[in-house]
């Protein structure tokens, strides 16, 4: 029965358009429009309601920390910044501490390093030794570069390495200079931020002039002033 009733054809129902004439008002509103538009219409009443009832019952005396921790700023409260405020000393063990934790990164890395070289030493290049044979007689230098052959022939050529070694080698050559690369970083940026350390400390310094610099370097060069030490 169902297949029958599907088959048959059916009116389509069509909604209504908004009449020619109040074309101006936009799409003519359905009631499922209407439903969300009276929710949110309520919904902001009742906050309201809620709000003007919490005013109504506040009490005068009463007090919180935020009254004196904030103000208004353009008719808006802006808390006060809650960031603490470090002293100098406390800036500057703050700092060494930051330098000390880069230094063991670059230290590590630089030991990441040796230990890549150590491994990776003269890999796919032909060996350079040469070894010197003495032999008696004719007879014997025969039989000895007979010897000498075979055991080249048996020896392993780098350049006939299988596909699979070689391309370990090529990355692990890549990684040694992706970490030589860090290392230079870190160890950059160890000096910078003792220079920004030594910079924040006590004593009158100024910054030198190119024409003042004996051997010119990236970055800049600073001079202290002499102060006599009791």
């Amino acid at each position: 029965m169902s297949s029958l009733r599907n088959a048959v054809k059916r009116r389509a129902h069509k909604e209504r358009a908004q009449p020619a004439v109040r074309s101006k008002f936009g799409l003519l509103e359905k009631h499922k429009d209407y439903v969300l538009r009276a929710r949110d219409y309520h919904k902001k009443q009742e906050n309201i309601q809620r709000l003007q009832e919490k005013a109504a019952s506040r009490n005068p005396d009463e007090f919180y920390f935020k009254m004196i921790n904030t103000r208004t700023v353009d008719g808006v409260h802006r808390p006060k910044s809650g960031a603490k405020q470090y002293s100098n000393e406390e800036l500057l063990l703050m700092k060494t501490q930051d330098i000390r934790y880069v230094l063991q990164k670059a230290q590590s890395e630089k030991k990441k390093v040796e230990r890549l070289q150590s491994a990776l030493h003269c890999i796919g290049c032909p060996p350079s030794n040469r070894h010197t044979y003495f032999a008696e007689d004719r007879e014997e230098a025969k039989e000895l570069e007979q010897i000498v052959f075979s055991s080249k022939e048996k020896a392993v050529i780098p350049g006939q390495l299988p596909k699979k070694i070689k391309k370990k080698v090529a990355a692990a050559y890549k990684e040694l200079e992706e970490r030589k690369k860090r290392a230079d970083e870190l160890q950059n940026i160890v000096m910078d931020m003792g220079l920004r350390k030594e910079l924040m400390g006590k004593g009158r310094k100024r910054k030198l002039r190119d024409d003042e610099i004996v051997h010119p370097t990236a970055g800049p060069v600073y001079k202290w002033r002499k102060e006599r030490k009791r």
